[in-house]
């Protein structure tokens, strides 16, 4: 998860056990319009089976059945599901086994999904370094139930235009290719959701860079050009895979841009 930094500098950040594993969260974001109910990845779901959920130690009390019930929705009423991109952590929850198990189908009946073609074409024909993160269970069904729709992005796209009032995606390569990071403008804030350019408060200094990441040197430039623009216009950072905080701002020091305070969404919006 931190690249070329050195345990002994990242575990001051997100200290490991005795697995030398660390904490993370796959935390997705509703967003609720008048007529529309948005939901900003699935996280990793639970079809998979116990030799695949051995690698990675699911825990705690969280799942997205409870989070949508404890502000009174159910999978039924959300509209859209948006997908930053599509590794089984972010997408995993977009498809469920059907009542026989026999097949799978979508976990939201009632939603459009969204990606685009540049990175559905990445996903479906996968390199041999990602192919172990693009599950075909967890993508071709989308399209096969005919709920998939595609949001333009060229190989020029920096912005793409609006899904929805006050909702557009910063598209970014380094990750993987066409990554779409949702830029949401939220009563007089922009909140960016950082997914994995920035998967938590700890990456933000230029060298932390995934291992992950298909294109490092090219992470690390869209990161700079990012972080520049993020404090010159007061973004507030949505962290994906944060376990500990949800929200973070930015200011400049003698290092470059760093991360200045964290929030809950509570404290800003409520």
């Amino acid at each position: 998860m931190f690249g070329v930094v050195p345990k002994s500098i990242w575990s001051k950040v997100n200290s490991a056990d005795e697995r030398n594993m660390c904490t993370w969260a796959m935390r997705c974001m509703l967003i609720e319009y008048e007529n529309r109910l948005v939901l900003v990845d699935t996280g990793i779901g639970n079809k998979q089976d116990e030799k695949f959920f051995g690698h990675y130690y699911l825990h705690g009390d969280h799942s997205l059945d409870k989070s949508l019930g404890d502000l009174g929705f159910s999978r039924d009423d959300i509209t859209d599901v948006f997908l930053t991109h599509l590794h089984f952590d972010h997408c995993g929850g977009a498809i469920q086994w059907n009542k026989d198990k026999t097949g799978f189908e979508p976990a939201f009946r009632n939603a459009e999904y969204w990606s685009n073609k540049r990175h559905w074409h990445w996903a479906t024909e996968p390199n041999a370094r990602e192919k172990a993160s693009f599950l075909k269970e967890n993508i071709l069904p989308i399209e096969e139930s005919g709920q998939l729709n595609y949001i333009h992005v060229e190989d020029d796209t920096r912005y793409t235009s609006e899904l929805l009032p006050g909702f557009k995606a910063l598209v970014v390569n380094g990750h993987t290719d066409a990554q779409m990071l949702p830029v949401i403008e939220c009563k007089g804030k922009t909140i960016v959701f950082c997914a994995d350019l920035l998967p938590s408060s700890g990456h933000i200094p230029l060298a932390w860079v995934m291992g992950y990441d298909t294109r490092p040197l090219l992470t690390l430039s869209e990161k700079e050009e990012f972080l520049n623009e993020a404090v010159d216009n007061d973004y507030l950072l949505f962290f994906e895979h944060d376990a500990y905080h949800e929200l973070g701002s930015l200011k400049r020091t003698e290092k470059g841009v760093r991360l200045d305070n964290t929030y809950s969404f509570r404290e800003v919006f409520e």
